[in-house]
């Protein structure tokens, strides 16, 4: 409550509001607008918001529903919740962390340069299969100082050769061992999850374990282990599934470490986890503060002491939210994302490119990567706050049940025999691939927009020409990688091909019926509807009544159309237009709009499909596209 100078609350003059009252001028609204007759708790409920894992966000939230104090505790202090130091990022910010693949190791070196002398101050390098060679590092670490700035490897299965030349680097320099920051990137079970090749696992993990003895012996800056989640976020997982995953994987590495000698707390510290980061910044908030829970019980269970239960954690901006078309948004994800990963207490932060899904990023895709955290970090001033987040009853209620749901998943992954049992058994990819299945519904309605791509298409834009990628072997049995743009992906790839053969986009022609008035606002949804599809719409000499529109139609070249007015009109004149639109040579005829009662007569006259907001919006595309005969 704020209060005056003088010691008197502003609103002393104001009684206090119920939420009861609250709740009786939502129900009152619903009923105005139509949309529900609920009334009390039922109105509250009806404005939720379904998120994953069986959560909503509320339309509104009290101090009633943030949860126990001792669940969240202090920055720096079990659990860990509110941060994994004291201090959290305050002193200099988040490592800001950028990915190199680049497979010329001269090339590396060079972007490798330029990005510590302009902000980045840590490096993540892919080596082996679809990377740098191994015995290329030396090379591409040429000029870089090994004591100032950590090195994390991403190695796949050829972890131990990596490492060990990581760990024989540091000592060809004259690196003091006391000295060295590294991340040695071993994941015996993320090599499982990604190849399915389970007759490896053992040997592996043994791998794993004696580069953990080692490190934990001589080089107390280095962790020799990566408990990556990317692999089951990247197969389609919800927030929880990739936190119950992460669990299961972390509790596994704790397994073998501590049989192999090592001390609880020596093996926790060679652990480092890695999480995607998101466009929805709460959710990744609430998912990197629920990990620290989770994982500070983990370790408490463990018998472990002090700070060595905080978790230390990686996050990278989602692979699966970055889009082939229209990148240039993809700028607005990764800094959503990042300030997401910021605000929930990330101790690196990784910004893929722009154009990571195009190819090889450029210096320009690197420097705006990198440039989002330092804008957030020293401009925005996003690190000087400990703990953004900590109080909003929002993010500490979310927090706590997306700890719930994955500590459900991550007991059921257990029951089952753990990590490897899970991956083999088929418990974690089908479970990964029924999430994956329900989203995609929800993207192919558009009730997941994608801005770019099946919302605000650009089909004029230039594309943008990057050298490819080294190819990564993908081995049958392991787990799929998806893309949120997929499906539309493949659309838009029909509508290039055919204009690379006949020289023009397909058409659709959107019959407009009435004053500007009446059909502006369904001809503008048709023609983003369709858009999205590479199908270009033609409305420019669209007539206002059905003759005129006809005879536009035949006009256009077009092969398809589509009635846009508003239901008293449609009433009026859709069934003549639809009869004149056939006539003249419509091989199908859309109509913009829920047909309501009149969908027989309709149909009757000649409308073939409906299109309207929540449509199967990759379904309408593909029949029209196939309908136009275009493969």
């Amino acid at each position: 409550m704020t209060v005056l100078p003088d010691g008197l609350p502003l609103a002393a003059e104001f009684p206090d509001a119920s939420r009861e009252q609250w709740q009786q001028l939502v129900g009152h609204v619903l009923r105005k607008s139509g949309a529900s007759d609920a009334t009390g708790v039922a109105a509250e409920e009806a404005l939720r918001t379904p998120l994953q894992d069986g959560i909503f966000a509320r339309p509104l939230y009290t101090a009633d529903d943030a949860p126990d104090a001792s669940a969240v505790g202090y920055p720096g202090f079990p659990p860990f919740v509110r941060g994994g130091r004291p201090e959290g990022a305050a002193v200099a910010g988040w490592d800001v962390r950028q990915r190199h693949a680049h497979p010329d190791p001269e090339r590396t070196r060079e972007a490798v340069l330029a990005d510590l002398e302009n902000g980045v101050s840590s490096l993540w390098l892919a080596v082996g299969d679809g990377g740098l060679p191994t015995d290329a590092l030396p090379r591409a670490l040429d000029g870089v100082y090994l004591d100032l700035a950590t090195v994390a490897l991403d190695a796949g299965a050829d972890f131990a050769a990596a490492g060990s030349a990581l760990l024989a680097l540091y000592d060809q320099r004259e690196v003091p061992r006391h000295a060295a920051l590294a991340v040695l990137g071993a994941d015996p079970y993320g090599v499982l999850a990604r190849t399915g090749r389970a007759e490896a696992l053992d040997g592996h993990l043994a791998a794993a374990t004696e580069l953990a003895r080692r490190a934990s012996r001589d080089y107390p800056g280095v962790r020799a282990l990566s408990v990556d989640a990317l692999p089951y976020h990247e197969a389609g997982g919800s927030t929880a599934e990739e936190l119950g995953c992460s669990l299961a994987a972390g509790v596994g590495y704790l397994r073998e470490l501590t049989s192999a000698g090592l001390p609880v707390d020596a093996a926790l510290a060679q652990l480092e986890f890695r999480y995607a980061a998101t466009a929805d910044q709460f959710l990744t908030i609430a998912k990197l503060r629920a990990a620290r829970r989770l994982w500070a019980r983990v370790a408490q269970v463990c018998g472990a002491a002090g700070g060595s239960a905080a978790q230390r954690q990686h996050a990278v901006t989602s692979p699966v939210m970055m889009t082939r078309r229209d990148p240039w948004v993809n700028m607005l994800r990764t800094t959503v994302a990042t300030l997401g990963a910021g605000v929930g207490g990330a101790d690196a932060v990784t910004v893929l490119p722009f154009d990571s899904e195009l190819g090889l990023s450029d210096g320009f895709a690197r420097r705006v990567a990198r440039n989002t955290s330092s804008i957030l970090i020293e401009e925005s001033h996003l690190a000087r706050v400990i703990d953004p987040a900590g109080g909003s009853w929002y993010v500490e209620r979310l927090t706590a049940e997306v700890a719930e749901a994955a500590w459900a998943f991550f007991q059921e992954i257990e029951a089952a025999g753990g990590m490897a049992d899970g991956l083999t058994s088929g418990l974690i990819p089908d479970r990964l691939a029924a999430t994956w299945q329900r989203r995609s519904k929800d993207l192919a309605r558009r009730k997941e927009p994608i801005t770019g791509v099946s919302e605000f298409p650009l089909l004029d834009e230039r594309p943008i020409e990057r050298e490819p990628a080294p190819a990564v072997a993908t081995p049958e049995g392991g787990l799929p990688r998806v893309r949120r743009d997929e499906a539309y992906e493949r659309l838009r790839a029909r509508g290039d091909a055919h204009r690379a053969t006949a020289g023009e986009r397909p058409k659709v022609f959107l019959a407009t019926l009435g004053p500007a008035a009446a059909y502006t606002a369904r001809a503008t949804f048709a023609a983003n509807l369709f858009q999205a599809g590479g199908i270009e719409a033609v409305r420019e000499q669209a007539g206002t009544d059905p003759l005129a529109a006809a005879e536009a139609f035949a006009a256009s070249g077009a092969r398809i159309a589509c009635l846009c007015s508003t239901d008293q009109l449609y009433a009026e004149q859709a069934a003549d237009a639809a009869t004149r639109l056939k006539a003249a040579g419509a091989t199908r005829v859309y109509l913009a709009g829920r047909p309501g009662e009149r969908r027989e007569d309709y149909e009757r006259a000649g409308v073939d499909e409906f299109v309207f907001a929540g449509c199967d919006a990759v379904e309408v595309l593909t029949s029209a596209l196939n309908t136009m005969g275009i493969a």
